[in-house]
């Protein structure tokens, strides 16, 4: 799939489990009746979960912004296990009734992807970042800095989605993946950068910002 994507109110990725849980409500409708509810309620968790707005864009080409609806579950220096360099990380934690369209943090080209098999223990504890299946984009942006973006699959997530490869381009929130039912994403980002984001906040893919990058990296 190309990495630019029209933004349908419903994700792509979610329309066969959509179409299903209609015909089984429709179907348990016609067969019990009104004791068919909890299962159109299940219809309508569905839904809500593969629901994939679309959202403006802030700031300009020194603007890192959240690459994922959630909270925020680390602020912090670490090491940087993709470029093997110091950064500032900040993840975002997504529970199931987030948005899991995962969108770009900045403006840049796709530099490298690494993709590594793993465990799914909750996404919302530090070791899920090293230890969970996981898929790593290294992004350079159009002024230079470097920025790392991975999708981290969780607990419940068992399928992580990325639909860029080497060489692509991406703009500030352009849709680039998608992570199937609670995760999270992390971001290595330059230590000059100037972060915006708290421990706790709760943030929204695209239109909220995490970071300013400064003019020299």
């Amino acid at each position: 799939m190309s990495a630019t994507y029209p933004y349908p109110i419903i994700a792509r990725e979610g329309w066969p489990f959509v179409a299903a849980a209609v015909v089984v409500a429709i179907a348990a409708g016609w067969l019990i009746g009104w004791w068919s509810a909890p299962i159109w309620l299940a219809a309508f968790f569905v839904l809500q979960f593969f629901r994939d707005p679309p959202r403006q864009v802030p700031g300009d080409a020194h603007t890192v912004v959240s690459p994922a609806d959630g909270r925020i579950v680390a602020v912090e220096r670490a090491r940087d296990p993709y470029l093997e360099r110091e950064a500032i990380k900040v993840s975002v934690f997504m529970n199931v009734f987030n948005v899991h369209s995962n969108r770009s943090p900045v403006d840049g080209e796709v530099k490298k992807r690494w993709y590594n098999s793993g465990r799914f223990v909750n996404a919302a504890l530090d070791k899920a970042s090293l230890e969970n299946e996981r898929n790593a984009l290294w992004l350079r942006t159009t002024e230079g800095a470097d920025v790392t973006c991975v999708q981290v699959a969780g607990l419940i997530a068992r399928r992580i989605l990325c639909y860029v490869r080497e060489g692509d381009s991406l703009a500030r929130g352009q849709r680039f993946g998608f992570i199937r039912f609670g995760s999270r994403v992390d971001l290595y980002i330059p230590k000059s950068a100037t972060i915006t984001a708290a421990l706790g906040d709760k943030v929204y893919a695209t239109s909220t910002v995490i970071a300013t990058l400064a003019d020299h990296v």
